[in-house]
């Protein structure tokens, strides 16, 4: 199963008026990162970036002149995530830009059958919170102090981690293979044997007579087919 975690920088938070800035995007096989990313800036034509988002990622106006336009990226936006999952965080936010931008060009929207938002994810998982990527990965202890501002590759390559955590991924690769991380062949994992010893002495028993005759009684009454009887 293939899935893309991306995240978007934007000019603004209105996606009727602002434009798609930036597109960073890790793929996934089989929740395994393949190395393969995608990764453009984006020229919003004559929408101008808000002070209060330049604030968050930095991308100026000047920097975004000679990027491509939305349109000339698309096919290449379409062909590595053609079908694949989209997974960002606060998915809404991000398939609203992607999905207005397509309109504009006259594209058809992604469904939403195909997106996966892991900040409900995380909600459904901690309720109590916070659930902000910073503070995923503080809870799953991912270093993500070279974040000193938002960009759409390095958030996705923190989202990629964290969602990686959320659904068990990392446990589930546990027992089967590693790499030594350096010539990134598998080692083969040792078998682990638990010796247990018989107890000198049995534990006395807690249920008493009176209690074990009522619960036979019980059992009695159920019939033949009750699930009781096969422990009985």
């Amino acid at each position: 199963m293939r899935e893309i975690i991306f995240d978007t920088e934007t000019t603004g938070l209105d996606n009727r008026e602002d434009r798609i800035i930036e597109i960073g995007g890790i793929e996934l096989d089989n929740h395994f990162p393949t190395g393969r990313t995608f990764h453009v800036y984006i020229n919003p034509g004559s929408r101008k970036v808000h002070p209060d988002a330049l604030a968050v990622h930095g991308i100026t106006d000047e920097f975004l002149k000679d990027k491509p336009g939305f349109a000339e990226i698309a096919g290449d936006l379409i062909d590595f995530f053609g079908g694949a999952r989209w997974v960002a965080h606060n998915a809404t936010f991000d398939m609203g830009f992607i999905n207005a931008e397509f309109t504009r060009i006259g594209m058809p929207a992604i469904g939403n059958d195909l997106v996966i938002d892991t900040l409900s994810m995380a909600r459904r998982k901690h309720p109590m919170g916070p659930n902000s990527l910073d503070a995923l990965c503080r809870r799953y202890g991912i270093d993500n102090s070279h974040r000193t501002r938002h960009g759409a590759l390095l958030d996705s390559e923190l989202l990629a981690e964290v969602y990686i955590e959320m659904i068990g991924g990392r446990q589930a690769a546990l027992g089967l293979s590693s790499s030594d991380g350096r010539s990134g062949q598998a080692t083969e994992v040792e078998d682990i044997v638990i010796l247990t010893a018989l107890r000198p002495r049995p534990l006395a028993p807690r249920l008493t007579d009176t209690e074990a005759n009522a619960h036979a009684a019980l059992i009695a009454q159920m019939g033949e087919k009750a699930i009781w009887a096969k422990y009985d």
